[in-house]
């Protein structure tokens, strides 16, 4: 045993419980407690070994050696676990993608919060969401926003973006927040909350969309996190107001 852990860069005690779990079978135990391995015991080793660099569990390595037809187990086993490793990369980037965002507000002394918004509704903040919109809306929105690839998440983020850009190009272009072109673009932020599962505009709920729309109003005029996102507070007072007045009932 000794000697085909060390060719085989493992150490005894993995054989061990290797053999323990019914991995690998040695062919014979001698009296003296040491086991004995042959050539098809060191052939099903080395597949093991190879399989376990993947990171495949020991479980899964053994459903797929001892399958009837092995080559293709293994092609269906491997197949599987390269998709589980792809969601655990989206899973990690999107972590990464949480913990630098939170650095960089932190730096500049600011909450968090933007991402709620701008990167969707992120499970770090299910208990907000959960109060202001109910249960269902944080899990039509997070399912939906978790469905999207990395790529995906990103081009959504850079349209939200460029929708608050462009309440400060109005703003700053002197328009007033009841004029034809500011109430333009309400409609087009409307469309951009219908975009969202889970929220009122998404179900074609005037009443509850109308409700929804005066509390987010509500944020952008009161938060620094968004009074920085729309590029100034005076934007955001802007954006605010013209979209009160887009969702106000007809006189």
């Amino acid at each position: 045993m000794r000697e085909l852990a060390e060719r085989a860069g493992i150490s005894g005690r993995a054989l061990r419980h290797y053999h323990h779990i019914g991995l690998l079978e040695p062919d014979r135990v001698g009296s003296n407690g040491y086991r004995y391995y042959g050539t098809e015991a060191v052939a099903r080793l080395q597949r093991i070994l190879l399989l376990r660099d993947t990171g495949m569990a020991l479980a899964d390595i053994a459903a797929v050696l001892d399958a009837p037809e092995t080559p293709t187990a293994e092609v269906e086993a491997l197949q599987t676990h390269l998709t589980r490793l792809a969601d655990d990369r989206e899973a990690l980037d999107r972590r990464i993608n949480a913990v630098e965002h939170t650095l960089r507000m932190r730096r500049e002394g600011r909450e968090p919060r933007m991402d709620v918004m701008l990167e969707g509704f992120n499970d770090r903040y299910e208990a907000e969401v959960v109060r202001r919109w109910g249960r269902e809306a944080f899990d039509a929105s997070n399912q939906w926003w978790h469905s999207k690839s990395i790529g995906q998440q990103r081009d959504w983020q850079a349209d939200a973006e460029a929708l608050l850009t462009r309440w400060a190009e109005i703003h700053e272009a002197g328009h007033t927040p009841g004029s034809p072109v500011a109430q333009e673009h309400a409609a087009v932020h409307m469309t951009w909350f219908a975009e969202i599962p889970g929220t009122p505009t998404h179900a074609d709920d005037a009443e509850r969309s109308a409700a929804m729309v005066r509390c987010v109003a509500d944020l952008y005029e009161t938060s620094p996190d968004f009074h920085h996102a729309f590029g100034s507070r005076e934007a955001a007072q802007f954006a605010a107001d013209a979209l009160r007045l887009h969702v106000r009932p007809p006189a």
